[in-house]
């Protein structure tokens, strides 16, 4: 059983002026024991996120992307383009609403974008079009970091050309 308790330091002052009448407010020293962990018993919670695409969030897009990725000479930015053909997001954005960005979503956190557009065939939606940009090579690395995983997931493989 792990054992989490105390409030640190830094959320109780022992004195903080009033906004509504400027007498001084005593915050009595916590009796509580500080935050002990015996990691004998217990270990930290990871969460791991199965790595997404959403065009609507909430809702994950079913279909794998191509994928391309062009980087500069330098190294210090790149784009990469994502091409989804009969999204899944075309079914069920007439239930759960309109297209709002590109998003990619792993335990790292969220990517975006809204350079997004879709293709449009005899008046029906065929595919859509998604680019995310990375202006330095740490958003460059991060972005690679969410496709490996991404990659591993789906099945994708890299192809250098």
């Amino acid at each position: 059983q792990c054992l989490f308790i105390g409030i640190p330091s830094w959320v109780a002052h022992r004195s903080a002026n009033s906004q509504f009448n400027g007498q001084s407010l005593q915050v009595a020293q916590s009796r509580i024991s500080p935050t002990r962990w015996n990691s004998k018993r217990c270990s930290p919670i990871v969460m791991i996120v199965k790595p997404k695409i959403q065009f609507i969030q909430g809702t994950d897009e079913q279909t794998i992307p191509d994928v391309r990725l062009t980087k500069s000479r330098d190294g210090t930015n790149g784009m990469a383009i994502f091409r989804f053909d009969q999204p899944s997001v075309f079914d069920s954005s007439s239930e759960v609403g309109d297209i709002t960005g590109f998003y990619m979503i792993d335990e790292e956190g969220v990517l975006q974008s809204v350079d997004v557009n879709a293709k449009f065939v005899n008046g029906k939606p065929a595919g859509i079009e998604a680019k995310y940009i990375m202006r330095t090579p740490r958003e460059w690395d991060r972005f690679m970091r969410f496709m490996e995983r991404y990659s591993n997931e789906n099945g994708l493989q890299f192809i250098k050309k």
